[in-house]
């Protein structure tokens, strides 16, 4: 993954939703296997000729990852980045 420091965390794809506040985003969830801490990431979906892979996992900085303080969305998110982090290779488009 490019422009990886060694800090960085890599976090997997756990949740794509659509914004209910704004046509046309995206919203991205990568969490952490065990599901404690989580990077998001919203994109804007200006045209289908816009190519932008998603991948599997992507490598966040610390300071831009959340904490997941429900135990059930916490629970949720390290089942799905384990299963993903099982199945995928972290460059794989999803």
């Amino acid at each position: 993954m490019a422009n990886q420091s060694e800090d960085d965390v890599r976090v997997w794809l756990v949740e794509r939703t659509y914004s209910d506040d704004e046509q046309n985003l995206i919203i991205l969830t990568y969490a952490t296997p065990d599901g404690k801490q989580y990077y998001r990431k919203e994109r804007a979906l200006t045209s289908f000729t816009d190519v932008r892979d998603t991948t599997a996992a992507v490598d966040a900085e610390p300071d831009n990852l959340g904490t997941v303080d429900e135990p059930d969305l916490q629970e949720q998110y390290a089942a799905e980045a384990q299963r993903m982090q099982e199945v995928h290779d972290p460059d794989d488009v999803i």
